[in-house]
């Protein structure tokens, strides 16, 4: 790849309570698929030193004061890094660790999610008829039952 308008891709790190939980780091999985498909280093920039805890029941400005200071620079950033998340809802998270980035080496930090987060009931369409919400698809990933993808041959 020529000209690249990043230098690097890092994430939005998860608490460490969640990653257990899950099992892995949802936004450094997207990071790093990102990083890969645009020929860019998948850098750990950031390290999570406190979970607020869930945020869903509070307000922007609630939000935002209890990200303040929820994290810290593991290495310097250079100068054009593009930010990972895997859900904005008030911009409060990535605010913070865009905070950290441009405090420590970034001039340009571009955001990246993977959801929009948005107020209310899921409309209908988006859910299966058994009531089931969709599941996080990591790239790279196939989804059972696409038509969008090659079937796998059975064996004869």
């Amino acid at each position: 790849m020529s000209e690249t308008a990043h230098d690097g891709v890092c994430w939005v790190p998860s608490s460490k309570a969640r990653q257990v939980r899950r099992g892995f780091d949802q936004a450094e999985a997207l990071a790093v698929a990102l990083a890969s498909r645009l020929d860019l280093p998948a850098i750990g920039m950031l390290r999570r030193l406190r979970d607020p805890g869930p945020q869903a029941l509070r307000g922007g400005a609630e939000r935002r004061a209890a990200m303040r200071g929820a994290f810290a620079i593991v290495r310097e950033a250079p100068e054009r890094v593009l930010l990972v998340d895997d859900v904005l809802t008030t911009g409060a998270t990535a605010g913070e660790c865009a905070r950290v980035l441009s405090a420590n080496g970034a001039g340009t930090i571009t955001l990246m999610t993977a959801v929009r987060a948005i107020p209310g009931r899921l409309p209908a369409r988006y859910t299966r008829v058994d009531g089931a919400r969709p599941g996080l698809w990591l790239p790279g990933e196939l989804l059972p039952g696409s038509r969008c993808q090659p079937r796998a041959k059975r064996p004869t």
